[in-house]
C-alpha cells in the first residue's frame, strides 16, 4: 500500500475516533480614525464620498498568507485597494478552503462615511485554522487600503486570546502611482509591493483606525467553558439579556478603563435584564457573580 494511501486512511480514522478541536467565536470592530483632524488634506476637507469597503477577510493556517508587506498584492487585494471589490479575493478564499488552508470566507459591513465602526459579529474558527486576514478599502482612492496580516488568534501555549487590540495605518498596495484620494487610473508597471503609508501624503503619522478582536465563547474545551454564560445580543443598542446556568446574586459593569460604572446587588434570577442606554458608545466588562460566588466575565459593545 503506498504511503500516501496510508495516510490517509489514518487521518481517516483518527477523525472517526471523534477527535475533536475547539472552536472560538470571536467579535471584530473597526474604529475608524480617518478625519481632516487626524490626516489633513491640502484642500482643507476629506472627499465628500469618503467612505470604507466591506470588510473582508479569511480565517486560516499558517499554509497560506493572503497579503504581506513587501510583497506584491495579489489580484484579490488589488481589487479590494483599487475597486473595493471583493470576487477575486473570495475565490483565493475559495481555492485555500478547498485545499484545507483556509476555513471560511469573512465577511463585514461597509462604512458610508470616513469615520464610523465596523463590526463582525460571530466570526468562528477551530485550532486547525487559528490565524485571521482582513482588508478594506479607503474609498476613494488609487489603491489604498487597511489590512492585517495572519494575527495569531492563539498565544504561545496554545490557548485562545481573550482580546487583540491592534493600531492600524494605510497601505499602499503597489499597483497604481495616484498621489491623491481621486487621482485618476495610474497603473503601476511593473507592479509594486505592498508598503506601509504612514506619513506619505495625503496621510499624516496618525493611525487610521484601531481594530478590536474580542473573544466571546469556546466550545469543546472543557476548561474554558465553565457554565452556560450568555450574553445578547451583543452589540446591541442598549438593552442585553443576561442568562447563566445558576442563579445571579450581583452584576457589575466596567469600562474600557475599568472604572465600575454601574452595580446591581441582592439579585436572585438566572435570566436578567440590564439597561446600557446610558452609558455611551463603547466596550464595557459585564461581570456576573452567582449564588455560589462564581465570577463570570464578558465583554460587551455597545453601539
Amino acid at each position: 500500500m503506498k504511503k500516501n494511501t496510508l495516510l490517509c486512511i489514518l487521518i481517516a480514522l483518527i477523525n472517526m475516533i471523534g477527535f475533536s478541536q475547539s472552536t472560538a467565536t470571536y467579535t471584530i470592530v473597526f474604529d475608524s480614525n480617518w478625519s481632516q483632524t487626524a490626516h489633513p488634506h491640502a484642500s482643507g476637507s476629506l472627499p465628500g464620498s469618503a467612505h470604507w469597503s466591506k470588510l473582508v477577510g479569511a480565517t486560516h493556517n499558517e499554509q497560506i498568507t493572503f497579503l504581506e508587506m513587501g510583497v506584491a498584492a495579489t489580484p484579490g487585494v488589488k481589487n479590494i485597494a483599487e475597486l473595493g471589490s471583493n470576487g477575486a479575493f473570495f475565490a483565493e478564499v475559495d481555492a485555500a478552503i478547498d485545499a484545507n488552508m483556509a476555513n471560511q470566507r469573512i465577511v463585514g459591513p461597509s462604512l458610508g462615511t470616513a469615520q464610523g465602526q465596523m463590526i463582525i459579529n460571530s466570526v468562528s474558527t477551530t485550532e486547525a485554522y487559528p490565524f485571521l486576514t482582513l482588508a478594506s478599502m479607503i474609498a476613494p482612492s488609487p489603491d489604498w487600503m487597511i489590512a492585517v496580516n495572519s494575527i495569531a488568534l492563539v498565544d504561545a501555549n496554545g490557548d485562545w486570546k481573550d482580546e487583540i487590540t491592534l493600531d492600524l495605518y494605510p497601505y499602499d498596495a503597489g499597483t497604481d502611482s495616484g498621489t491623491d484620494y481621486t487621482s485618476g487610473n495610474v497603473v503601476t508597471s511593473p507592479q509594486g509591493t505592498i508598503e506601509n503609508a504612514q506619513g506619505t501624503t495625503p496621510f499624516s503619522n496618525e493611525k487610521i483606525g484601531t481594530l478590536t478582536i474580542t473573544l466571546d465563547e469556546v466550545l469543546g474545551d472543557a476548561s474554558v467553558q465553565k457554565n452556560d454564560f450568555q450574553l445578547f445580543p451583543n452589540p446591541t443598542e442598549g438593552m442585553v439579556t443576561i442568562r447563566n446556568s445558576s442563579k445571579i446574586s450581583t452584576i457589575e459593569v466596567y469600562n474600557i478603563l475599568g472604572k465600575l460604572v454601574l452595580q446591581n446587588n441582592r439579585l436572585n434570577s438566572a435570566t436578567l435584564s440590564l439597561n446600557l442606554d446610558q452609558f455611551p458608545s463603547g466596550v464595557y466588562l459585564v461581570k456576573v457573580i452567582d449564588t455560589d460566588n462564581k465570577e463570570t466575565i464578558k465583554k460587551v459593545i455597545k453601539r
